[in-house]
């Protein structure tokens, strides 16, 4: 049996055709699975085994990497990490979040894992025209951009050498800890952060075009990444098959550097709505996929935070993914999470549905609120369930 009605597949597929038709995206893929069944719809330019760039849909898969960590006790999460990072030990910390990078007063407390995987450690993307925000944009913390970041052991040294903008747990600050974390693992764990990936998720899970690059053979399947320009309101490429990500970078982002196919999130996604599990193999515990999936913010830290006013009103943020807390659309029930990629992807994981839903565009948001084609793939997505 499905786990969808028909009309409601149908409608699904309808209304991504409708977008792709409008010009909106140039192509789209979607999947929906819920207990064993799993449907795929491909409009426009795409296919279902194209790959894409899943910019911030890398921080789950980060946070999943950590969670291994805490759990084979290389890392535990309310400890230091100076040892690890010596970079951030003896913070200091932004007197005014804008002012001048000189004027600082000393952190009141050091660093944990926990800081970084609920990005509440003091650094993070801002956006407007400050003196950090410029060193911020210096080292990628924004469009992912491979080719431009250096390895990681430099680009820690440069993190380190900026102040925080806030005390650490005060407020949650997107997208830098994502970062950081890969650098964390990969020292804890002594191998590379893409290596570790490669070995305790992505070949477990079968995710075998999930990478920080794509290989020669592949890179038909890669498709110009789409953005706009916002001075002239045109489409431009981004990013074109043979570019940033057609070979492996010098720094493996955890924020935004992977790149993917429906079917191999798919097989992520899986594994948490499985408790860990998927295909037989284990990933995380039960316990570990709860914590990381709970809201993990204080009212004191959403009501002064959020990409957008009022993001925190109805969600709050795990470890790597957002988490409904209160329902205020069609799509979604309270308690579901996942997160979405700035270069024209999204995912959620419904557990009161038992659904997964999966969209991957390559036309790159326009701001942070995400687009109709997004929010009506949520609607259309819990609209299909059979009852």
């Amino acid at each position: 049996m499905s786990g969808f009605s028909v009309a409601g597949l149908a409608f699904v597929r309808d209304v991504l055709a409708r977008h792709v038709a409008s010009g909106a995206v140039p192509g789209a893929v979607a999947l929906l699975a819920r207990g064993g069944s799993v449907d795929v719809f491909a409009v426009g330019d795409v296919g279902r085994d194209t790959i894409f760039r899943i910019a911030s849909m890398t921080k789950p898969v980060t946070a999943v990497a950590a969670m291994i960590c805490v759990e084979e006790c290389l890392l535990r999460l309310d400890d230091p990490v100076d040892d690890l990072l010596p970079e951030l030990a003896g913070r200091r910390v932004l007197v005014r979040a804008d002012g001048p990078l000189s004027e600082t007063v000393r952190a009141e407390r050091a660093i944990t894992a926990r800081d970084l995987l609920t990005f509440t450690f003091g650094l993070g993307l801002v956006f407007g025209s400050c003196p950090i925000a410029s060193a911020l944009e210096a080292l990628a913390q924004g469009m992912p951009r491979p080719f431009l970041v250096p390895a990681p052991d430099e680009w820690m040294r440069r993190i380190g050498a900026l102040p925080l903008m806030y005390q650490p747990g005060s407020r949650w600050l997107y997208n830098t800890g994502s970062d950081v974390l890969g650098v964390l693992i990969a020292r804890a764990s002594g191998q590379p952060f893409e290596t570790f990936l490669a070995e305790r998720i992505f070949s477990p899970l079968g995710m075998s075009d999930t990478g920080f690059s794509v290989p020669a053979a592949s890179l038909g399947r890669l498709p110009a990444q789409l953005s706009t320009d916002f001075s002239t309101g045109e489409t431009v490429v981004f990013d074109p098959p043979g570019g940033q990500w057609s070979a492996p970078p010098a720094f493996p982002s955890g924020a935004g550097g992977l790149v993917s196919t429906v079917d191999d999130y798919a097989a992520f996604a899986g594994m948490l709505r499985g408790g860990g599990v998927f295909g037989g193999s284990r990933i995380l515990s039960r316990a570990a996929v709860s914590l990381m999936t709970a809201d993990q913010l204080v009212p004191s830290v959403k009501a002064v935070s959020g990409l957008l006013p009022g993001q925190f009103d109805s969600a709050g943020w795990g470890f790597g993914v957002s988490v409904v807390t209160r329902r205020t659309e069609v799509g979604r029930s309270v308690g579901s999470y996942g997160w979405d990629g700035g270069l024209g992807t999204s995912w959620f994981n419904d557990p009161a549905e038992d659904l997964t839903a999966i969209l991957m565009t390559q036309r790159a948001w326009t701001s942070a609120t995400p687009g109709p084609v997004f929010r009506d793939f949520w609607t259309t997505a819990s609209a299909a369930l059979a009852d």
